[in-house]
């Protein structure tokens, strides 16, 4: 398996990084432009992980890898005005702590590890 899938892995680490530097900023559901930087660094990590080999991923079973996957497209087309600042709070209160880990935990396997 190529090592391309590492660039995707550090690029989902960076745009976690950046949702902590916003929590600490402020609170996203009282602020609007917190709230818009969270969407957007959702979106950018939610989409990485698409470009994350299967098979890689397989081994991290107890992610919602789908459900990752999907969450951007509801963030880019915002189906029925379903998104709120509530929700998405709680989707990285909730998640982004756990992914931060599997991808860590990734980018520790070497190639032998993924065959």
């Amino acid at each position: 398996m190529s090592k391309e899938w590492q660039v995707y892995a550090y690029h989902i680490q960076d745009a976690i990084g950046k949702i902590e530097r916003i929590r600490k900023r402020g609170d996203l559901t009282q602020d609007e432009v917190l709230y818009d930087a969270s969407l957007r660094n959702l979106q950018t990590l939610s989409e990485a992980t698409q470009m994350l080999p299967e098979a890689l991923k397989a081994q991290f079973p107890n992610m919602p890898w789908r459900e990752i996957s999907g969450f951007r497209n509801i963030l880019v087309h915002n189906y029925l005005g379903d998104i709120d600042a509530q929700t998405v709070k709680t989707v990285i209160d909730r998640y982004i702590p756990e992914l931060a880990q599997c991808i860590k935990a990734m980018l520790a396997l070497d190639d032998n590890s993924l065959s």
